[in-house]
């Protein structure tokens, strides 16, 4: 039944399965980052498409983690030379050539980790940049469905898929397509991988946090902007990593 119940009952499942499954893999994501951030690295996240969530889960927010970069295609007009025109192509993110665009905009260093998600993992610009980020020496973490991916050709030259590339691949539990509900005569509604997506942005942040704590050390994390004392607090810890962090539209 097509509802807000019936989806809301066939999504739990879903939620709980990323949960059970995950595990392993969350940790050695989480040990990624860990790593990283001990090394003074940024955690660089990109999404293309409806896998930009992902990106704006993880970077910049209340209870996140505060040394994150977001990349986005839209990097391409606000902090790169493309006209605004690029952006109103629909195949963009098929076109490899926009990694070797974006990458340079991270202003990455060398302990970065790159978090790449993309429900498809066949798009030329995410693949692209999962190469140009192993090129480059940074660790990878990929976020796709794993259903959907092994159904579907990749659209990059070298025949790779995101999953191929990465040190570690967070499953995200969508289906093949992505919505739940299916139609009479075809289709499906109510796509799922974004609600993944945030679950695994959190079990990743708690995970990484869980760690400094067992450590003995804080983690850098953003208190709300919205509460007294947030913004200080965050502008000491982002001054940490001066010109590192975007915090743009």
């Amino acid at each position: 039944m097509i509802s807000a119940q019936g989806y809301a009952e066939a999504v739990r499942p879903v939620l709980d399965r990323v949960v059970e499954s995950q595990t392993e893999e969350i940790g050695r994501a989480a040990d990624l980052i860990v790593t990283s951030l001990r090394a003074g690295g940024v955690l660089q996240a990109f999404g293309a498409g409806h896998s930009e969530a992902f990106a704006a889960e993880l970077v910049a927010r209340a209870g996140g983690l505060v040394p994150t970069n977001r990349l986005s295609l839209h990097d391409l007009v606000l902090h790169g030379d493309a006209p605004r025109d690029v952006l109103a192509d629909p195949k963009l993110e098929r076109d490899p050539a926009v990694a070797h665009e974006l990458y340079p905009l991270a202003g990455a260093q060398p302990a970065d980790v790159f978090l790449v998600a993309s429900q498809s993992g066949i798009n030329g610009s995410v693949v692209e940049l999962a190469l140009l980020v192993r090129e480059h020496g940074h660790p990878l973490i990929a976020v796709t469905s794993v259903a959907h991916t092994a159904r579907v050709a990749p659209r990059h030259p070298s025949g790779h898929r995101l999953a191929d590339l990465a040190d570690v691949v967070l499953d995200n539990g969508a289906p093949y397509g992505d919505a739940l509900l299916p139609l009479e005569g075809g289709g499906a509604v109510c796509a799922v991988s974004s609600v993944t997506a945030a679950l695994l942005a959190q079990l990743v942040t708690a995970e990484v946090v869980r760690r400094f704590h067992q450590a003995g050390e804080v983690p850098p994390i953003y208190l709300s902007a919205n509460v007294p004392g947030g913004d200080a607090h965050n502008h000491a810890l982002e001054s940490r990593y001066a010109g590192r962090l975007r915090r743009t539209a």
